[in-house]
């Protein structure tokens, strides 16, 4: 089947490859001239693992291509994908919906033929119905189905996430539709991947509903984390003693500094305003984005605290920089707010991470950048680990120990055992293990 994939960044890329994958014909396009000229050069805007080679492979075998030019692509596909970027609109936190409806407008003018237009990128409720009166407003003589087909992808772990997926959304109205739409992940079949095929607005709000759900159980962990601290018990044991529950389950119960990323905060927020403007506010989505906010602030004031109560003229090891491991994406990554508190409280800033550094120098003024996290601590007066990269995990401490000028650890990820960093004659401090803090009266 050929497709046409509107939109090259993360969502479209990885979807036009896996689809290519499968072995239909994809061309992906995008308005950005030197993204499309970095494609064809086999160069990726975002770091994806196996996303490279994914590309380089489709694009020998001619089933995968890039073009700025949508004319030609829309009118020999059989489907077009709309996967451009819907972020927050500045000012009132509603999605910004402009892309959208441009490349809706750019497809009515070239198709040719019974079209299946899909809707890829998170969109509102409705948006769909819109984007049907958008095209046919402007060719009324169009023979076309609108589709909701929301991602379900992970950073870090994408092409695994859209090749065996945990299920597959189809939101469609025209039966037409469903028949593209079925021959489409017809590939994934085999694998007996579960179809939930529903009308175009549940899709849309199903996107929007898993995503508040994931932020809110990572949000309650963290709550929970907090009391810990307070009350000396563990929070790990307590998030295993829940997550064994088939009707909880361990997945988001690990505590932390919060969620970022280019998902959570900004799909939270577009619920929130799509809710308030139907007149159904969502109160428990409202007070989980506020407690995520104060969190990431929070974060500062406990490396603070655990610094003996201030940071001024000192020099912290930041390692990890993204929001989460295996990606380079640092939108509303809970480093931010972090290092900028502790800047704020006269900290020096060195800083480390395995894919983020370039992402990070336009987002973060004066730190000082390594390239590996022995240097990076070197006479730093304290570490924190504030993203969980595997390559943080297996540190050699006695190194670490050693390069440091004095030996503080605070692991906002939970990755290193308190018990053994304190054998180890670390002042460790991490997140919801209130019993182990308090045997080191430093903390």
């Amino acid at each position: 089947m050929h497709i046409a994939m509107i939109g090259s960044g993360y969502v479209g890329l990885v979807s036009g490859a896996c689809l290519a994958d499968f072995g239909h014909t994809v061309i992906c396009i995008d308005t950005d001239e030197r993204k499309i000229a970095a494609l064809k050069a086999g160069k990726m805007p975002i770091f994806e693992p196996g996303l490279q080679d994914l590309v380089a492979k489709n694009v020998h075998q001619r089933r995968l291509s890039f073009s700025t030019g949508l004319e030609q692509a829309v009118a020999t596909s059989q489907a077009v994908f709309i996967a451009v970027g819907t972020p927050s609109r500045r000012g009132d936190g509603h999605a910004d919906l402009s892309y959208v409806y441009r490349a809706a407008r750019a497809i009515a003018k070239s198709l040719a033929g019974f079209t299946v237009v899909v809707t890829k990128s998170t969109v509102p409720i409705g948006t769909g119905d819109e984007v049907e009166r958008i095209i046919r407003e402007a060719r009324p003589d169009a023979d076309f189905a609108v589709v909701s087909n929301p991602e379900f992808l992970r950073e870090g772990a994408a092409i695994d996430d859209f090749k065996r997926p945990d299920r597959i959304v189809i939101g469609v109205e025209d039966k037409r539709g469903e028949t593209v739409m079925r021959e489409i992940y017809r590939p994934l079949y085999l694998n007996q991947a579960p179809f939930v095929f529903t009308g175009r607005r549940t899709a849309e709000l199903t996107k929007y509903a898993a995503n508040a759900f994931l932020a809110t159980k990572i949000t309650f962990i963290n709550e929970i984390a907090d009391l810990c601290e307070r009350t000396g018990a563990n929070v790990q044991d307590v998030a295993r003693g829940i997550g064994l529950d088939k009707r909880i389950g361990s997945k988001f119960l690990h505590a932390g500094p919060g969620y970022g990323g280019s998902c959570f905060p900004k799909d939270t927020q577009a619920l929130i305003k799509s809710a308030q403007d139907h007149g159904a506010p969502v109160r428990i989505v409202e007070e989980v984005v506020r407690i995520n906010d104060q969190r990431k602030r929070a974060m500062a004031r406990k490396v603070i605290a655990a610094c003996g109560g201030s940071v001024r003229g000192k020099t912290l090891a930041i390692l990890g920089l993204t929001f989460k491991p295996n990606t380079d994406d640092m939108r509303d990554s809970p480093s931010i707010s972090i290092i900028t508190a502790l800047k704020d409280g006269g900290a020096r800033i060195n800083a480390f991470d395995p894919e983020g550094m370039e992402q990070a120098r336009a987002l973060l003024d004066d730190l000082t950048f390594f390239y590996d996290p022995y240097t990076c601590c070197d006479k730093a007066d304290a570490l924190v680990i504030v993203t969980e990269w595997d390559a943080f995990r297996a540190l050699d401490l006695d190194r670490v120990k050693s390069a440091l000028a004095a030996p503080i650890m605070i692991d906002l990820r939970n990755i290193y055992d308190a018990e053994e960093m304190v054998r180890r004659g670390f002042a460790y401090c991490g997140v919801g293990l209130g019993a182990a803090i308090s045997k080191n009266a430093n903390l």
